[in-house]
């Protein structure tokens, strides 16, 4: 793996980090909303991620060995979901939502669980930030010996 393979990787994971962090920010900005433009409440959005593949059909013609050593080109996302889970409900006659028992939807965002996504996001988007200075270090380092 070359200096650009490793700027590469560490580059598309910190665009999927900061995609995941929009995310987290969204679920956690509404909260509170109970009806969407389809009339229900919002619905939490879980960000997927997948390898990317590096494999280009010249490498078809290589061996299993060189082509795991060509396979991952870091990582993308590779779709948003929306969580299935239940919505909340909420007893609060008074809402313009509620039902005739006085029961509200609530979104089924859990404000703990995206803080604890946002520390994660946010620690591999420092660690992959960590990784592009090390590598810029070594190439700093390896044109130094040239000299």
């Amino acid at each position: 793996m070359g200096f650009f393979s490793a700027l590469e990787s560490s580059a598309s994971a910190l665009t999927a980090q900061r995609l995941r962090m929009d995310t987290i920010s969204e679920n956690i900005a509404n909260v509170n909303t109970t009806r969407t433009e389809n009339g229900t409440p919002y619905r939490r959005k879980t960000v997927i991620f997948e390898a990317q593949d590096g494999n280009t059909p010249f490498s078809s013609y290589l061996s299993n060995a060189s082509r795991q050593l060509l396979k991952s080109k870091g990582v993308r996302v590779s779709r948003i979901v929306e969580d299935q889970t239940p919505f909340k409900m909420v007893y609060d006659p008074g809402h313009p939502d509620a039902d005739e028992n006085g029961m509200v939807q609530m979104p089924n965002v859990d404000v703990v669980t995206e803080m604890v996504n946002m520390i994660s996001a946010s620690r591999a988007y420092e660690a992959n930030v960590t990784a592009i200075n090390a590598t810029k270090s070594m190439a700093s380092k390896a044109l130094e010996i040239g000299r």
